[in-house]
């Protein structure tokens, strides 16, 4: 009779040791995280031979304007009614909202382009 209560009590345990571990057991492997590729980086806007410096979009005129490659005088304006009925950009990429401005244009002008300090863009 000892050796069937102390076979009882093994087994009781053992039960109880694969209820607390079969949830541990049965769960499944967490799935690796996808990661994403790596984005390669975009290479930097070309400068424009002849053309030097940078223009402050928010507070450069249509003359100044027009000096960005690609840009004429309509985009110019274009660019100023935009600043005047939404304010200042407060992105460089922001002027892609401005019509006329697209992402192949938006690459070319972008090296140019800050949203403060001094307009400095001339042609050399």
């Amino acid at each position: 009779m000892k050796n069937f209560n102390r076979i009882i009590r093994c087994l009781s345990v053992v039960i109880v040791v694969m209820l607390i571990a079969l949830p541990v057991i049965a769960a499944e492997p967490a799935a690796p995280q996808q990661q994403e590729p790596a984005k390669a980086a975009a290479p930097p806007a070309k400068k424009v031979p002849g053309l030097e410096g940078q223009i402050n979009i928010n507070t450069a005129k249509a003359e100044q304007l027009v000096l960005l490659p690609g840009v004429g005088k309509k985009t110019a304006d274009a660019i100023i009614e935009y600043r005047t009925k939404n304010g200042n950009f407060k992105a460089v990429d922001d002027i892609a909202k401005v019509k006329g401005i697209g992402a192949k244009k938006l690459e070319q002008i972008k090296s140019y382009i800050v949203l403060e300090g001094e307009t400095t863009l001339k042609k050399k």
